[in-house]
């Protein structure tokens, strides 16, 4: 076993770098000495130089870390995947507004990511790629986390008003939308309760970090038919299944789906995994309703 330090040398990736992507994509998992100090294996020290050469190679550390989950990382001569070029230069003068703290620039950007199309569409292809960029950036250490935050309130604020646009074809029961305790990133789960109301379905938005016991409340307070919990990354899973189980014991009738990169972890029964695109999940989750 190897200390934090021993495994940047052994890998060839930095100390600060091991601890982003161990929080950020889940893509190893320590064990813990008796005083909270990480420990290493070889397979881990593995996984942490596979993942250093897929980005070297030029992957984003989110599609890199994804393959190394599903067992699907390439071997090394492969070529890294494609993306779409005017989805991929809409990412970068995102990325390089954000780090300039530009906000003239990152409004710009996002006005012509939104006018491509209807929301669903912007948001699936452009918005949310744009934002796991920023935070593939932020993890290379290409900017401060102070840029990443500003671009994302950016980003937030244009979901917020979508939001309470589509307030007015709300209806019908309603359904509780929010991210278990502990997790932060609520870009995705915000687009998500956005198009979802587009579809003119009652939405009730807790936003993120929600305790287990506020969410049995804002369900029964609520009269919701259908609870949408988020897991944005692997370590959101168990948060996810525990806000599950006390929705299940609370109420066995109520509809519950996970959404978000990392739902198809979460250990639950009877519980439905929605799709990655917003515009398919928010279907799904409309028919939960019928």
């Amino acid at each position: 076993m190897y200390t934090i330090r021993q495994a940047s040398l052994r890998s060839g990736v930095s100390v600060p770098l091991i601890r982003a992507w161990e929080r950020r994509y889940g893509v190893v998992d320590p064990e813990r000495t008796a005083s909270g100090y990480r420990l290493y294996d070889d397979r881990a020290i593995a996984t942490l130089a596979t993942m250093r050469r897929l980005v070297d190679d030029g992957w984003q550390p989110s599609t890199a870390a994804a393959a190394i989950r599903d067992g699907s990382a390439p071997a090394a001569d492969a070529a890294p995947p494609r993306v779409a070029p005017e989805v991929e230069s809409l990412g970068v003068r995102f990325v390089e507004a954000a780090a300039r703290y530009d906000g003239r620039a990152i409004e710009a950007v996002l006005d012509e990511m939104l006018a491509r199309g209807s929301f669903e569409a912007a948001v699936d292809r452009y918005l949310l790629p744009a934002a796991v960029a920023l935070g593939d950036a932020w993890s290379r250490g290409e900017m401060d986390v102070a840029a990443e935050h500003a671009a994302s309130a950016a980003v937030m604020r244009r979901l917020s008003a979508a939001f309470d646009a589509a307030a007015l074809a709300a209806q019908g029961p309603a359904v509780v939308v929010g991210l278990p305790p502990g997790v932060r990133h609520e870009l995705g789960a915000l687009a998500f309760a956005t198009a979802l109301r587009r579809r003119g379905v009652g939405v009730v938005y807790l936003g993120p970090d929600v305790p287990i016991g506020s969410w049995v409340h804002a369900v029964q307070a609520s009269g919701a038919a259908a609870a949408v919990i988020g897991a944005v990354m692997p370590a959101d899973a168990a948060a996810a299944a525990n806000v599950v189980a006390a929705l299940r014991t609370a109420d066995g009738s109520l509809r519950i789906a996970v959404g978000g990169t990392a739902a198809a972890l979460v250990a639950a029964e009877n519980v439905t995994v929605l799709p990655e695109s917003i515009a398919e999940s928010a279907r799904v989750a409309e028919r939960l309703l019928s």
